[in-house]
């Protein structure tokens, strides 16, 4: 059942993970939660608006400084905030200085829309998140607690069984699939009060015959050649994926759905 009045716009704030790695189209373009979710709500809702600010590889800093006022200045209806994720995975990080740029961007976002929504973003099972999981549980502890002070809802990718799969993420390891995008968005929308279109989103995937050794070990040379020396290499000359790439979409306008 639908519980909420009906949104007329919406604009998300974030990374890579909003601007939609790696749910790729055929032009060469990514898709993603955002744009499912902004398609869902345009088609009840006719005229709705939409805006996607999000550009890959974005620090909590950066988030606040390119991105935070420019939502808030749009004044729209709903509001989707995920950052800071970047920020835990980098060897020096300062978890006081972050949770303050959060907070920073929520006190300034929460006033400006009807509804504010924070993630407790997924984590790909495997080493890299047994060993950033500290940092993780508290960025996400402070999203909690901002969330209670500021009536905003928080949407718990963390902790949904489904997209700590391997077989929801990309082989870069980092961004989830097509599949992956999609209940997230299912899982947005479901917390934005509407009736739920797949229940089990959150669900284990069937039990799968687990790659071989062989398969495995190819994968891993695949992902350090195409991804992880490359991610390597920016990180020590001090460069983001997202230098020069302006926002996916800049303006809050009236949602047209890909080749429309």
């Amino acid at each position: 059942m639908e519980t909420n009045p009906a949104y007329t716009s919406l604009v998300a704030v974030g990374d890579s993970f909003t601007e939609g790695m790696s749910d790729l189209l055929p032009d060469g373009s990514y898709r993603g939660w955002a744009d499912l979710l902004a398609a869902r709500m345009a088609a009840r809702t006719p005229g709705f608006r939409y805006a996607n600010l999000a550009v890959r590889g974005k620090l909590i800093g950066q988030i606040v400084e390119e991105q935070v006022g420019v939502a808030a200045a749009m004044g729209a209806d709903v509001i989707t905030l995920v950052g800071g994720l970047n920020d835990t995975l980098r060897p020096k990080c300062d978890m006081g200085r972050v949770k303050g740029l959060l907070t920073e961007a929520v006190e300034r976002l929460a006033p400006s829309c009807k509804q504010l929504v924070l993630m407790r973003s997924p984590g790909r099972q495997g080493p890299v998140l047994e060993r950033f999981r500290p940092r993780m549980e508290e960025l996400f502890a402070c999203i909690d607690e901002l969330a209670e002070r500021h009536g905003a809802l928080v949407v718990d990718l963390y902790g949904a069984p489904s997209l700590g799969d391997p077989r929801l993420w990309d082989v870069d390891r980092l961004h989830l699939t097509a599949e992956g995008h999609r209940r997230v968005a299912e899982a947005v929308w479901q917390a934005l009060g509407h009736e739920a279109e797949d229940p089990e989103w959150h669900a284990p995937l069937p039990t799968a015959v687990p790659p071989s050794w062989t398969a495995r070990r190819i994968a891993d040379l695949r992902f350090t050649r195409q991804h992880l020396l490359p991610w390597i290499g920016r990180r020590l000359t001090g460069r983001s994926s997202g230098d020069g790439r302006p926002p996916k979409r800049a303006e809050l306008l009236p949602y047209e759905a890909p080749g429309a």
